[in-house]
């Protein structure tokens, strides 16, 4: 197992503790997380914690990729493991976030919908043989989601102290981009589905 594969591995185990540490019934077990005031916010113990370890497991995401490539370490199944760790650490944490009203639903529905569809697209290109490269809509996506899942995580620390809702701004911004991204990809790769036969009437 070589280094960005290693990291895309730590991604995973990180995303599914944060998962753990986010649903978690401590007070079951009589366990009494802390809540820390922080300029004037309650902060709980366990979203500090979520919020650490998705920085961190955002930080190998940008990594492992960049250190695949520069050593030519890039594989098939490091592109899988890649994926997968993508979708538990953001699709899992947006859906965790919706159910405890902290989000609202439409944004991990939006976000689900998007990768599912510009997955889809890509598979079909891949079957002709076509690689369809990252976007630039895409990477911003990217980047104004996983910031703004960071800033909802530390309950829109140091922002909310001065009433800048930049968390909420960040993840429906992701939303558009989601959207514009996929139109783009759609155009990207529709030509692929061009010379398909037609389907023989009964």
């Amino acid at each position: 197992m070589n280094l960005p594969t290693k990291l895309t591995v730590s991604r995973i185990i990180m995303a599914l503790l944060v998962i753990i540490i986010l649903l978690f019934p401590f007070y079951r077990v009589g366990i009494d997380m802390p809540r820390y005031l922080i300029g004037g916010i309650y902060v709980k113990l366990e979203y500090i914690l979520s919020g650490v370890l998705f920085i961190l497991a955002s930080i190998t995401d940008a990594l492992d990729g960049k250190i695949a490539r520069k050593r030519n370490l890039v594989s098939d199944t490091g592109k899988m493991l890649d994926a997968i760790a993508d979708k538990i650490l953001v699709d899992s944490i947006l859906i965790i976030l919706a159910v405890q009203n902290i989000i609202s639903v439409m944004i991990p529905v939006v976000i689900i919908i998007r990768d599912i569809v510009v997955d889809a697209l890509k598979m079909e290109a891949a079957s002709k043989g076509k690689v369809v490269a990252a976007i630039l809509s895409g990477k911003i996506k990217t980047t104004f989601l996983m910031i703004g899942v960071a800033l909802t995580l530390f309950c829109n620390l140091p922002f909310e102290m001065f009433n800048l809702y930049i968390s909420d701004f960040c993840l429906y911004f992701a939303c558009v981009m989601a959207i514009i991204s996929m139109i783009e990809y759609y155009y990207m790769c529709k030509k692929f589905f061009k010379n398909e036969p037609e389907m023989l009437k009964l």
